[in-house]
């Protein structure tokens, strides 16, 4: 997965690859031959007391230095240009691939999963292209370049290299081995911190109000021990493999030194060949402990691109048409034909046999016990979710034949948790409508009935809300998203239990300015409040997933048991209030 993913996005850089290649191939060949230059230096210039030998060959070693340190720093700026784009295309995938997801995917990954992969996960795969464009090219090149000039100038010793190197790399293979499943449970261990960290904040004032705060630094504290747990062993294994690479390491340079003293005193080998041979053995060590410190970061980048690539790999199941087709007419109609729903793998449908149909200018409700499938019935009309058997028609036309774009332009839906977007008041009710001037933002709010908390905010229209609009009230967060629907004038409405924070006063006077605004669309509304839907043109009453009465409001009353048991619980609590 990891060669995979590094292979698909390195071929934006191949001009960048190539500098690098060449720029580190120079500067690896100049670091491989200063030990020879040094070696000429001690065994014809200081051993034969030529000092302008000494110069010549010293000045000739400045150069080839100068040489190396300048590839070395172009190869690393040209690396890091690529790792750092590589990084922001993968993090640009991906988002545009969960942005495609429906309610379906974002529900199997989960939000913290998906916060975590294109952050972290991507800057571990960002990481290692950066380590990889400085090493991975360099390391080969020394290794083998050291063990090619070693037996050139000490024949005699190489024995010593055929030796200690294959022990390192069987060392570092089995300490990496070991550690892939620990990088494995680090990255689902952050997963889980994500989320209860995530939890912790956005629900702070409900764990405040029954006083959980004990409980919920407990929680905290077993996630982040399990991942404290993980990373120490992961840790003590990267711990183990770096007093091994220097042991190995030096215990070869002592056995360099050992046997090629020797062969100095037998004069089989020169001591400028010896010292060059010490040379090239620790640059052979170091290119393997540098291909060591690669190797570490590799299982987890592994790790890391396996979740990525799962992602990616991830087909939504709302699949746009191929050559999608336009409205057959007004888009201001909504049909249900036998519509079914099924999550995989389920026993029973959460919606079957869904069949009515909503006019231009009428307003339908949909009514029904908690987990009826409600809010599911609404995903299908914009596509958040497809039917699994059955049609949904806008139009008349079947809304898995609309252009995505088209179909939701011609819908203004307010969520059952409506969400607003860090930024001012204005910036969020322009998310419908983004060229909207004051005067229409000022129209949506009037009808939402919203205007009037608006206009005694210190800035009016240009009042900070933060994230999730928690700087708000939960009325006047759902007033302010009614009005983002409103401005864009949609052909359907969808309002999804939109008015449960609001008083009956409120409620009242914004379904009064509601109906002008909607004459000439479609509005289908969810609600709890039989008050709310009580002038509705036609009430859809679920339970269990199915359709058990279909009418107005009078009528259900007397014909439909579970309507009127709803009616009945209602009127109930309002006398014993």
């Amino acid at each position: 997965m990891l060669s995979r993913l590094i292979r698909t996005y390195l071929t934006n850089y191949r001009g960048y690859l190539t500098a690098v290649v060449a720029l580190q191939f120079v500067a690896t060949a100049a670091m491989l031959y200063l030990p020879t230059l040094n070696a000429d230096i001690i065994d014809n210039g200081v051993a034969e007391g030529d000092t302008d030998y000494i110069l010549r060959i010293g000045g000739w070693m400045l150069v080839v230095s100068v040489v190396q340190v300048v590839c070395t720093i172009a190869a690393q700026y040209f690396g890091a240009r690529t790792a750092l784009g590589v990084g922001r295309d993968i993090r640009h995938d991906l988002l545009h691939r969960v942005n495609t997801f429906s309610a379906r995917e974002v529900g199997r990954f989960g939000a913290p999963s998906l916060i975590t992969r294109t952050t972290n996960d991507v800057q571990q795969v960002q990481l290692l292209v950066v380590m990889s464009t400085a090493i991975l090219v360099m390391a080969p090149i020394m290794c083998i370049g050291g063990i090619a000039m070693g037996v050139h100038v000490a024949p005699g010793l190489s024995w010593l290299l055929a030796i200690a190197v294959p022990i390192l790399g069987l060392t570092m293979a089995l300490i990496i081995a070991r550690m892939i499943p620990g990088f494995r449970a680090m990255q689902e261990r952050i997963d889980a911190v994500n989320r209860v960290l995530r939890e912790q904040i956005t629900g702070i004032r409900v764990v405040r109000a029954f006083v959980r705060e004990r409980h919920e630094i407990d929680r905290f504290a077993r996630a982040n021990d399990h991942l404290a747990d993980a990373t120490l062993r992961v840790g003590r294994l990267m711990a183990l493999m770096f007093p091994l690479v220097m042991l190995i390491t030096n215990v070869t340079i002592v056995a360099v030194i050992w046997f090629g003293g020797h062969a100095v005193s037998d004069g089989s080998v020169e001591i400028g060949a010896l010292t060059a041979m010490m040379s090239y053995a620790m640059q052979i060590m170091m290119s393997v402990m540098m291909a060591s410190f690669l190797a570490m970061m590799a299982p987890r980048a592994t790790v890391c691109a396996e979740r990525i690539w799962e992602v990616l790999d991830t087909d939504t199941s709302v699949v746009s048409p191929t050559d999608p087709i336009g409205f057959a007419t007004d888009p201001s109609t909504v049909e249900f034909r036998g519509a079914e729903f099924r999550y995989p793998g389920a026993d029973d449908p959460v919606l079957r046999d869904i069949g009515f149909r909503v006019e231009k200018g009428t307003t339908t409700a949909i009514v029904g016990s908690t987990g009826s499938g409600k809010t599911t019935v609404l995903g299908l009309i914009p596509r958040l979710i497809d039917v699994t058997a059955g049609a949904v028609l806008v139009g008349g036309t079947d809304v898995r034949r609309l252009d995505p774009d088209q179909l939701r332009s011609a819908i203004g839906l307010v969520p059952q948790r409506p969400y607003l977007f860090s930024g001012t008041i204005a910036a969020n009710i322009r998310h419908g409508k983004p060229d909207a001037t004051d005067e229409e933002i000022w129209e949506a709010l009037r009808i939402a009935q919203a205007d009037d908390f608006v206009a005694r905010m210190p800035d009016g229209l240009d009042t900070t809300v933060a994230q999730g609009g928690t700087t708000v009230s939960g009325g006047q967060r759902q007033r302010l998203a009614i009005a983002r629907a409103l401005i864009r004038r949609p052909s359907v409405y969808l309002f999804d239990d939109s008015f449960s924070a609001l008083d009956l006063s409120t409620d009242a006077r914004l379904r009064a300015a509601l109906r002008p605004a909607t004459r000439d669309a479609a509005v289908i509304v969810v609600a709890q409040r039989i008050s709310t839907i009580v002038d509705a043109d036609q009430i859809v009453v679920l339970n269990r997933g199915r359709i058990v009465g279909l009418g107005r409001h009078d009528d259900l009353v007397e014909t439909c048991e579970t309507y009127a048991e709803i009616v009945e619980s209602q009127l109930a609590i309002q006398d014993v209030s």
